[in-house]
């Protein structure tokens, strides 16, 4: 099995040893996103729905960098500082998937703390072939 690393620089640039995505096997592995505005390196704090519309815009320059679309994706998983705040993250995150009824499969966990004190990180698989 060979694997190939997905590097956009539309995407925060990884805090630690890991990649933005891996393609293998036919599907594209993409590691947590946080809300890093990639052109400055700074977070944008503006509020748990502006947190996650950047989480998703970093997810989406990933996709893009490997051909890919949010239809691609059949799996996330969204972790959460807190669990009041998912009813505004379920709006924005669904906002971004044109036919709910073909929305991926997911979980949302509830965790105590995330890297550099988010409130949103997700990670995503998508399958290369539709």
């Amino acid at each position: 099995m060979s694997k190939q690393v997905i590097k956009t620089d539309l995407a925060p640039a990884p805090i630690g040893p890991y990649s933005q995505a891996i393609v293998a096997n036919g599907f594209l592995f993409a590691s947590g996103q946080i809300a890093i505005i990639p052109q400055t390196g700074e977070l944008e704090t503006a509020g748990i729905q502006a947190e996650t519309h950047q989480v998703m815009k970093n997810i989406e320059a990933v996709l893009t960098q490997a051909n890919l679309t949010f239809e691609h994706i059949v799996k996330t998983t969204i972790f959460l500082s807190d669990m009041s705040l998912f009813p505004q993250v379920n709006e924005v995150y669904g906002s971004y998937f044109k036919d709910n009824s073909q929305a991926p499969a997911r979980e949302t966990v509830a965790v105590k703390g995330l890297p550099r004190g988010v409130q949103i990180e997700v990670s995503v698989t998508a399958v290369i072939n539709l």
